[in-house]
């Protein structure tokens, strides 16, 4: 609480007028309050409930609304108790008197915390503490990236281009519901939605280490695959058609760890590793002997995807006419 001052506490001139609140006079016994004396060298301080014990060249050290309280031009009051009583938070108010004490503080790590800070100082006007809170919230902003930022395939175009522009292994999942002419299987639904679920808990888990695609404009109705230094590697196709009684019916399969022991395995081409000399000049590799044939041998690895179908096949019915025989899933 503050108002207009009868006689001077300090020598120096403040830079900040305090206002004096409507309906209340200096010393009123309603309140209970007293200027705060002249000859008061250290400030008992009540902040919003919170206690401080300070002193006065503390409080006048710096340009701020506190030196203008407490320099003479702004009267501050007392309690019975002589606490100088301010109607703010307390919550950061030993902050702004470490600053105005040693000139610099650590930070809050939590950016609310740290925006509450900027708040009172900004009361204050502890010009120094704003600026450091505005650079604080201002890198805090700059460093916050997305925690998964999963890109959506909507060409084969794009998929070559993300795939060309990433160093990370990659896994894609295929999911294309709309994409079948047969009705689906009981657990089917709840599989596809498992699988889907899958794919957001591995993108959570390894979003630093691998890039994660969707694609929802493909053939396939669920199918995972996985790349590494830009050629595929493995496939997991998690679809097959059936027979239910007289009639097709398309079934989506959960293959939960097949899927997980695939997005490990790629985990390897993370770092691009050359051939090791020393197993070169061990196994003869170095002195080029059948150079040829490992070459070929090489290139063939290079090409070949491993593909893991989850029982993906189409019963035919060769049975005679007539005959009848019940098909089991």
């Amino acid at each position: 609480m503050s108002a207009e001052a009868s006689g001077p506490v300090g020598a120096e001139a403040p830079s900040l007028e305090v206002a004096k609140p409507s309906g209340l006079e200096p010393g009123s016994a309603a309140y209970g309050l007293k200027p705060l004396t002249t000859n008061s060298k250290y400030v008992k301080l009540n902040v919003g409930g919170s206690l401080h014990y300070t002193t006065l060249r503390t409080l006048t050290g710096q340009d701020t609304r506190l030196k203008a309280m407490f320099s003479g031009r702004a009267e501050v009051l007392t309690d019975a108790g002589g606490w100088v009583l301010i109607d703010r938070s307390g919550r950061h108010f030993g902050t702004i008197l470490n600053y105005l004490r040693d000139g610099s503080v650590p930070l809050p790590e939590s950016t609310r915390e740290l925006g509450e800070l900027l708040g009172e100082a900004r009361y204050y006007l502890v010009q120094g503490l704003i600026e450091d809170c505005q650079l604080a919230l201002q890198q805090k902003r700059e460093n916050v990236s997305p925690l998964c930022l999963i890109p959506t395939v909507t060409s084969p175009r794009e998929e070559q281009q993300l795939l060309a522009s990433t160093s990370k292994p990659v896994v894609k999942l295929l999911h294309n519901r709309s994409n079948n002419k047969y009705s689906y299987t009981s657990t089917s639904d709840d599989n596809l939605l498992k699988n889907i679920e899958l794919f957001d808990k591995l993108a959570l888990r390894f979003h630093g280490r691998l890039l994660f695609l969707k694609d929802v404009l493909g053939d396939e109705i669920c199918c995972w695959s996985f790349y590494g230094q830009g050629r595929k590697i493995a496939e997991v196709c998690c679809t097959s058609i059936v027979y239910a009684t007289e009639k097709k019916q398309t079934k989506v399969e959960f293959p939960e760890a097949r899927i997980f022991e695939e997005t490990l395995n790629i985990l390897i081409y993370e770092t691009p590793r050359g051939p090791d000399p020393a197993l070169l000049e061990a196994t003869g590799g170095a002195a080029g002997g059948g150079g040829a044939s490992r070459g070929e041998e090489e290139e063939n690895r290079e090409h070949r995807v491993r593909r893991i179908h989850v029982r993906r096949h189409i019963t035919h019915d060769e049975r005679p006419h007539g005959q009848q025989i019940v098909f089991k899933d």
